[in-house]
């Protein structure tokens, strides 16, 4: 398979979410010619200013497009997207290739998989592990399943786009291996969340304890960040506490299939559901503020 570079290829990216915008903007930025689609078409302002075309269906990107990426918010969107008569497989050329960045489950990545091969489009699942900062930097992970020989060939694009990429094996181990990691995410920052109310009720200083707890090496970097922006009470969504909560849902899902136990997941889901009950839009790093609540730690200057 011929490598996709910005010389061979033309792209087509669906989805310009806070993700999807920040990725595609990357490849513009590396030579690559794209064509964009988006339910809600404002989103896609900035990018055609920069170059990009925008079209009015996937069926219509599809039939133009060599390399269709897509970034969308759930399985749901997922499937509707690709599937039926005005779906991106249904105006797909044989030889197409899909590289479908969406954290959906793992089946959802296998069918899809399935369906296209059924009309000659090659589909790798490539999970993005990274904050939106991270995709606008280029410095995401990427976490791919499915065939390697395209994943070698996709790197180009890849390179644009993130600092590191692995495959790891078959359709649906990309997003298998994102259900992993988010659940690290998810369950640490609940743990932290714990923690530092612990501090603060035991009479530490918040400022103080927020400072210290980022220096240790028990805190991972995408933890590290959160607690620079929990010092100011800031919450707004860098990674949305929705899709954390969506990503929960897939991951006990996933975990109820294989027989896995996962207590602490199922207690961070609660929480994390808890707090959505406000009705606000926020970082997953709200967990910390429900925590506060619910311990009776009064914050001053809190942004609620």
């Amino acid at each position: 398979m011929n490598s996709l570079t910005a010389q061979q290829v033309k792209l087509g990216f669906i989805g310009l979410g806070n993700m999807g915008s920040r990725i595609a903007q990357r490849l513009l930025d590396h030579g690559y010619k794209l064509t964009v689609f988006n339910r809600d078409r404002t989103k896609a302002k900035a990018l055609v200013s920069k170059g990009a075309v925008l079209v009015n269906d996937v069926v219509e990107l599809a039939r133009s497009a060599d390399v269709i990426l897509s970034c969308l918010s759930n399985d749901g969107a997922v499937q509707s997207i690709y599937a039926g008569p005005e779906g991106v497989l249904a105006g797909a050329r044989p030889g197409t290739v899909v590289l479908e960045m969406s954290t959906v489950s793992p089946d959802t990545s296998r069918e899809l998989c399935k369906q296209a091969a059924g009309v000659g489009v090659d589909v790798m699942d490539v999970a993005i592990s990274g904050s939106t900062p991270a995709a606008e930097q280029g410095t995401l992970t990427l976490l791919a399943g499915g065939n390697e020989e395209l994943f070698h060939a996709a790197q180009p694009i890849f390179d644009a786009i993130a600092r590191q990429y692995f495959h790891l094996g078959p359709s649906g181990a990309g997003t298998t291996m994102k259900l992993v990691v988010n659940t690290l995410l998810g369950v640490g920052m609940q743990a932290i969340a714990e923690a530092v109310v612990l501090g603060e009720s035991a009479g530490l200083h918040r400022k103080l304890l927020l400072e210290v707890l980022s220096k240790t090496a028990v805190v991972a970097p995408a933890h590290a960040g959160k607690l620079a922006r929990v010092d100011n009470n800031d919450y707004s969504p860098q990674f949305p506490l929705s899709l954390m909560n969506k990503d929960f849902k897939l991951i006990l899902k996933t975990a109820a299939r294989e027989n896995v136990p996962m207590p602490a997941t199922e207690a961070a889901f609660r929480v994390n559901a808890d707090e959505l009950a406000e009705g606000k839009e926020q970082d997953f790093s709200a967990v910390l503020r429900r925590m506060e609540e619910v311990a009776g730690v009064v914050v001053t200057h809190s942004s609620r």
